[in-house]
């Protein structure tokens, strides 16, 4: 560490940006040292609050001309480490520019700054009427820019698609303080390379994101939410396929029996009086429904075993909060994976990794759901108090598991630092190679969000079995 030059980092820095929005010492918050995946441990050197576009570009241009390491923080709710900083890094920390600047009803759009917490964007949309179709559990805490960062899923993808597929323009700040402003409004605009995907899912290794335009759809007029549960998970199969028929089908989330029972025992939730082996919560939303007849049809064709339809918008919540899983949190020590894999290899996977893990551990817990019509399942596991070793042999059985059935190792939650040993599973050399590529050319010195994702070059740093060169300072 040059303590000299540190100092003429944290001096230019509070010269540009004066002293309220750049934080060093005790002023820093606790909370900047680890994202929910609570690998962090560390504060970083300066926390910068910037309150504007310009305060983004002057920060990075600072930091660039120090060659200082910059970690992006937003809502802390990633689960891959993206986000925990090093003593020595600079941290920028979106949530003061925040706000939804404007709603254009015509077009059905919506701008919004990178700090917005994604559930005020769905207040403020659905207050003129529109739906936002971005919506993950975390909708409470989580920021725009980080959604956007990650490419973010969550329980409307079936219908909606992923976050990718909601933006229409994008702003972001390049490594070396450039602005690029394409905040387009316009379904169709075919002008040459579609940059905003540059930065959809970089996880803020190609530039920092700060505004976006993102589209908006009709607020339904009508919703019907039911619990179902099913024998087997070739009977879940084939609900999917029938329900793919349902108009304004906008949910369709799977719960193993495991995590149903301990989910629903948390809630002090009871469904059924028969144990299934499979739960089901279907949505349809729209201007009407007709969930119920055909729930009744799939009961008839012996597809559904049991089922319960929300009779009220408490009744729904509970569904909802029973597959959201927040009980899981009370577990010690719990590791969250999300993961994608062929929809007909999916119950496979999850039975072969559950007894993998449980022959090696034989206390630990397991439990499986997820958006089960996108390919994606989230498998949540706590083997108590398991030494490094240990927690690399779980995570190897689970990305083992993956690699065997050629999936992603990561569905929607990034890659971050924790997956990147195991980003070679799912991604060729070629697609790797062109990625070190993309990231050398937009961030020459490396000092966006360094490690996370891939590693420039083998040879950048000695002793790194990664091969990533922290910034020189």
């Amino acid at each position: 560490m040059n303590r000299a030059n540190d100092a003429k980092l944290l001096g230019a820095l509070q010269q540009a940006l004066g002293d309220q929005l750049v934080l060093t010492g005790g002023r820093i918050p606790a909370k900047a040292m680890s994202d929910r995946s609570r690998t962090g441990h560390h504060l970083p050197m300066i926390y910068i609050r910037p309150r504007s576009v310009q305060d983004v570009s002057s920060a990075l241009r600072i930091c660039n001309a120090h060659r200082s390491s910059v970690v992006v923080q937003g809502g802390m709710t990633g689960l891959a480490g993206g986000a925990n900083p090093e003593c020595e890094d600079v941290v920028i920390a979106m949530d003061l520019f925040a706000g939804v600047e404007e709603i254009d009803s015509n077009a059905a759009t919506m701008t919004v700054r990178a700090g917005t917490i994604l559930e005020d964007a769905q207040k403020a949309a659905e207050d003129s009427g529109f739906l936002l179709p971005i919506d993950l559990g975390a909708r409470g805490s989580c920021q725009i820019g980080g959604n956007l960062a990650t490419n973010a899923g969550g329980v409307r993808v079936i219908n909606h698609g992923m976050t990718r597929d909601n933006v229409l323009g994008l702003e972001a700040v390049l490594a070396d303080g450039t602005v690029i402003s394409s905040l387009n409004r316009m379904q169709k605009n075919n002008t040459g390379y579609d940059l905003k995907q540059l930065f959809i899912g970089s996880e803020g290794t190609l530039g920092i994101i700060t505004r976006a335009v993102l589209k908006l759809k009709s607020l339904p007029a009508c919703r019907a939410t039911a619990l179902c549960g099913l024998r087997s998970y070739e009977d879940v199969l084939l609900l999917l396929r029938n329900a793919g028929k349902l108009m304004g089908l906008s949910a369709f989330e799977l719960m193993w029996g495991a995590f149903f029972r301990f989910s629903s025992k948390a809630e002090e939730f009871r469904a059924f009086e028969t144990e299934y082996p499979f739960l089901i919560i279907i949505e349809q939303s729209g201007e009407a429904v007709n969930l119920e007849e055909f729930l009744a049809t799939m009961f008839e064709e012996g597809l559904i075993a049991d089922a319960l339809i929300a009779k009220s918008e408490k009744e729904r919540e509970k569904f909802w909060k029973v597959r959201e899983g927040l009980s899981l949190g009370t577990l010690p020590k719990l590791i969250e994976y999300d993961v994608s894999l062929p929809i007909g290899s999916l119950d496979l996977y999850a039975q072969e990794v559950t007894t993998a893990l449980a022959a090696e551990f034989p206390s630990i817990h397991v439990s499986v759901f997820g958006h089960i019509a996108d390919s994606n399942i989230h498998l949540c596991v706590s083997a108590g108090q398991v030494d490094a070793a240990e927690k690399h042999r779980i995570n190897t059985i689970v990305y083992d598991g993956v690699r065997n059935h050629r999936g992603s190792i990561s569905a929607e939650h990034g890659i971050g630092l924790l997956k990147r040993e195991y980003l070679s599973y799912s991604r060729n050399p070629e697609e790797l190679n062109l990625m070190r590529r993309l990231k050398k050319t937009l961030d020459p010195h490396g000092i966006l969000n360094p490690e996370r994702i891939i590693c420039i070059a083998p040879t950048d740093r000695s002793g790194c079995s990664n091969g990533h060169a922290h910034p020189q300072r």
